[in-house]
């Protein structure tokens, strides 16, 4: 079993390694000159515009998560299409009952507005 996940954990432990000499180098090596213009805060090349505790709509996270169940779940039939053939009618019946969640839920979001973006 050790020689099963050995290489792994060696692949981590360098991948460790490496992003912690990179941050830790960048923050002894690197030039440290803040002036009054470098310390103020920037965002996509112009002044920021209000205050930081600006809160967002709840529209931003439902349509994020709404964005992320329904990536992931595309991910389950991938797998599901590659061994079609084998998996016969059983196979077949269960990534119909899946399919159908996604479905039903799809249609659930739909009927109470969580894909519509004006509020």
């Amino acid at each position: 079993m050790l020689e099963t996940y050995l290489p792994m954990l060696f692949i981590f432990v360098i991948a460790l390694t490496i992003g912690a000499v990179m941050f830790f180098g960048g923050q002894l090596i690197g030039p440290k000159n803040p002036t009054p213009e470098k310390m103020m805060p920037f965002e996509c090349g112009n002044d920021s515009q209000g205050t930081a505790g600006v809160r967002l709509n709840v529209k931003f996270y439902l349509t994020a998560i709404l964005f992320v169940v329904f990536d992931i779940e595309v991910v389950f039939i991938y797998p599901w299409a590659a061994l079609f053939k084998s998996l016969g009618w059983t196979g077949f019946a269960t990534m119909l009952a899946f399919i159908a969640a996604l479905l039903i839920a799809l249609a659930y979001c739909w009927k109470k507005g969580a894909l519509e973006w004006e509020s």
